[in-house]
């Protein structure tokens, strides 16, 4: 007899190969996501971590500062140094109030009303940026010098009896006062507060308006109702962008304000320039951070938005 042959095994079909064109198309966000992160690392976060260890170390600069976990660092800046923070943030708030209230009202007028004027009203806006922001504030105190049109004007009408009973000015000077520094960040950051306002009244939907006047609302009612909580986005945005920078300035209260005037910013540049102790500086860098994180945190919460623009 002959031996039959076997029948052919089926075989099992390979996995398909994953296709190296397909593996770096996939890769490529995180390509392009590198550089990005590579800034971040060498430019934020390890100037961070370096000041955090100069903050726990002790000596001085002839000597050398060695990391001694030395924390009473932060409590000695916090409980000498607290009128300068209670300061820098009571300016940057008046600030930011300022901005504002002179903000909003010019946003909203460039978003619906400017017309073909809307591209040379928002060229006005950031023309102050083509200059030096150390230019723009010297200019302040030519324009608040003693014995100006600007102090004769607020002399006549009174304005400078108002704001000596507040503590803001004394007699008739300006210059070398508080009203002097807010004045200042109002005019520097506003800007900052005026561009994210009209990107978000920009976005409103004017037929929004139109359908409140068919509803028989008013000006007033439809402002309240719709476009200001339409526009919170940008109320926010700009808010964050005017008092973070402006807590922490130091160019204003120096050129425009007096010993008595200082804020936070001016300590931490003498302590980092003049008195040379690098931990005491580190310190009240981080807690001004902390600070500022913590009220911006709480901000956000309240405000109710996540979409900022």
């Amino acid at each position: 007899m002959t031996a039959t042959a076997a029948p052919p095994r089926a075989v099992a079909p390979a996995d398909p190969p994953v296709h190296k064109a397909s593996l770096r198309k996939r890769l490529v966000p995180y390509w392009l996501l590198l550089p990005g992160i590579l800034w971040l690392l060498v430019f934020f976060v390890l100037p961070m971590v370096y000041q955090a260890s100069t903050s726990v170390q002790t000596g001085s600069l002839e000597e050398g500062f060695k990391v001694t976990w030395h924390f009473q660092t932060y409590w000695d800046a916090l409980t000498e140094y607290y009128p300068q923070f209670l300061r820098s943030l009571l300016y940057a708030g008046t600030a930011t109030v300022l901005c504002l209230l002179l903000g909003y009202p010019l946003a909203y007028l460039i978003a619906f009303k400017a017309g073909r004027w809307r591209n040379l009203l928002l060229v006005l806006v950031i023309a102050p940026f083509f200059t030096s922001f150390l230019i723009r504030t010297l200019a302040w105190k030519t324009i608040l010098a003693d014995g100006g049109p600007v102090v004769e004007v607020l002399n006549a009408l009174h304005v400078l009896d108002v704001t000596s009973w507040l503590g803001m000015t004394e007699g008739e000077r300006v210059l070398a006062t508080p009203l002097a520094v807010v004045c200042g960040l109002t005019y520097n950051f506003l800007p900052f507060m005026i561009l994210p306002l009209y990107t978000s009244l920009e976005r409103i939907d004017t037929r929004l308006h139109e359908a409140a006047g068919d509803l028989y609302a008013r000006p007033s009612t439809t402002f309240r109702k719709v476009t200001f909580p339409l526009s919170m986005p940008g109320v926010v945005s700009g808010t964050l962008l005017t008092f973070i920078p402006a807590s922490g300035d130091y160019v204003n209260a120096e050129l425009l304000g007096s010993t008595d005037t200082r804020m936070i910013g001016n300590v931490i540049q003498s302590q980092y320039l003049r008195i040379l102790d690098y931990p005491t500086a580190a310190a009240l860098s981080f807690i001004l951070m902390a600070i500022v994180l913590i009220m911006v945190t709480i901000y956000i919460r309240r405000a109710g938005t996540e979409d900022l623009v």
